[in-house]
């Protein structure tokens, strides 16, 4: 079985019928579970469970189990962007290959570059990403770039598009050891009218993407829908219910999930996000996911604002990014490109380590210790 067989199984559940059919009767009792099923999980993502009382009483477990299972620590990384040049044409994206925007992709000189402004910002953890590509950005390019980025961090995660096992295995050799790629949206119908046409037109595809990573060995895997694309709830419930698969059949891999919201970008024109996402909806999106798994790791990206982001450091976010750029060669100097999506929190990693201090908390800048290749 792969998630899509999950996934089909929940296509036609009546979410709007069950989520406005939930009492706040029905909230306390999931909260008190020990262990919580699919279906408590939804609970606490219904409407009745935004009521500030039960809000606060969910964030008060999300805070404890938090504390629990990973301590008062929050794990800073950077995205590095190799490349914005793309073959898709999603409606929403910046990178849109119709967007008359400036194109490149970096020279390994240049990658070089960028690795050694990122060590001497602090951070040793990373996170790659490129258009899809791959005539651009071949997976050799990807593995040539990881190798000399590894001169310079500890840890570098990977978000690309979708490879075959044999491909994500490959990337593991050269020194990748984490994955993120978000699904978007998990409404199998939608997707197509999001991504017209390009190598992430394939639903199924992209789906399965993370369950490869996960063979490959990849010590950390990462998914999301971008909120705002459908109905969040629903969204964060498809997203929450793919994570517990993952756990669930490969334990050796530790699966996180963020929260990203639709942020303007260049050539958007007229697209509006279909849904609403205000910050309370972010709160109890997080809180539901720490009381449902409580070992999942939850990441917080800078499209959030800097006040928004220090409230949610002990609600349940486990990672944090820092000293963001989304432009290709941002980090060593003049970006040679326009990015990806504006982002909203400006701090470099100083100013995001004394905030995350001032909340009691440790920034942490390596956490794990890759295992040699060569042991």
């Amino acid at each position: 079985m792969s998630y899509y067989e999950v996934y089909r199984q929940y296509k036609s559940f009546p979410f709007a019928e069950f989520l406005n059919g939930v009492t706040p009767f029905d909230v306390r009792r999931a909260l008190q579970k020990e262990q919580k099923g699919p279906l408590d999980f939804l609970t606490l993502l219904s409407p009745a469970a935004a009521e500030p009382a039960l809000l606060e009483e969910m964030a008060q477990k999300a805070h404890t189990l938090t504390e629990h299972n990973f301590g008062k620590t929050i794990t800073l990384f950077t995205p590095l962007y190799l490349a914005n040049i793309c073959e898709n044409a999603c409606v929403y994206c910046g990178f849109n290959r119709t967007n008359h925007i400036g194109r490149c992709k970096l020279t390994l000189e240049e990658v070089a570059r960028e690795g050694r402004a990122i060590r001497d910002e602090g951070i040793r953890h990373i996170i790659i990403l490129t258009g899809e590509s791959r005539a651009a950005t071949p997976p050799s390019y990807i593995a040539d770039c990881v190798r000399v980025l590894k001169q310079y961090v500890d840890s570098i995660c990977i978000e690309v598009y979708s490879l075959e096992e044999d491909e994500y295995r490959m990337l593991f050799e050269a020194g990748v050891d984490a994955f993120t790629m978000f699904q978007e949206t998990y409404n199998e119908d939608l997707y197509p009218k999001l991504h017209p046409s390009g190598p992430k037109h394939d639903y199924k595809k992209r789906l399965n993407s993370p369950e490869l990573a996960c063979r490959a060995g990849y010590h950390s895997v990462n998914l999301g829908a971008l909120l705002g694309l459908d109905d969040w709830r629903k969204e964060t419930f498809l997203t929450g219910m793919h994570a517990a698969y993952l756990m669930q059949k490969y334990p050796g891999t530790d699966c996180a999930v963020s929260l990203p919201r639709i942020r303007p970008c260049v050539g958007e024109g007229s697209f509006k996000p279909a849904c609403d996402v205000d910050d309370a909806a972010i709160v109890q999106a997080m809180a539901a996911y720490r009381c449902f798994l409580p070992r999942l790791g939850i990441t917080v990206s800078t499209r959030e604002t800097p006040d928004f982001r220090d409230h949610l450091i002990g609600l349940g976010v486990t990672k944090m990014s820092a000293a963001s750029v989304t432009e290709v060669g941002g980090h060593a100097g003049k970006p040679k490109t326009d990015g990806q999506f504006e982002i909203s929190d400006p701090r470099n990693v100083e100013e995001m380590a004394a905030a995350i201090r001032a909340h009691g908390y440790q920034p942490v800048y390596k956490d794990w210790e890759p295992l040699r290749r060569d042991a």
